[in-house]
């Protein structure tokens, strides 16, 4: 990816990412089906949200205190893998920032605007959609 400009070589990276990531969600998926077919509860969905954000944790971790993340991998791992493994994990990384920059509020707000009005929205467009509006 030498001699590209940054930008390209970052929505590659993303690119190539997401795959990776989407794959990875599949797999886990196929896989809390066979360990719990009928359990009734998205196993997966709760694996994949908190594998997420132990990971996006690590690997923030690290790269602030290595410092050693080039713009394309960090666009490689935090949007393209993560983000399609889960948004959630990014969700989780970007309160925590907010929280640990001191602005408690805008941390609370995060997650009160995106589990209220996202809850809200899926309702929303279920019901748009059904024609129950």
């Amino acid at each position: 990816m030498a001699g590209m400009p940054p930008a390209i070589q970052n929505a590659l990276a993303v690119g190539a990412g997401g795959c990776l990531g989407s794959l990875l969600r599949y797999g886990l998926i196929l896989l809390a089906q066979r360990l719990a077919p009928l359990a009734g509860f998205p196993h997966a969905t709760l694996a994949a949200n908190l594998i997420g954000c132990l990971v996006i944790g690590a690997l923030a971790g690290l790269a602030d205190a290595r410092g050693d993340f080039a713009p394309a991998v960090r666009a490689f791992l935090f949007t393209g893998v993560l983000g399609g493994f889960t948004t959630f994990s990014s969700f989780g990384y970007e309160t925590l920032l907010l929280a640990r920059e001191g602005q408690a509020i805008h941390a609370l707000a995060n997650v009160l605007l995106h589990v209220g009005v996202g809850l809200a929205l899926v309702w929303l467009g279920y019901a748009l959609a059904a024609g129950r509006a």
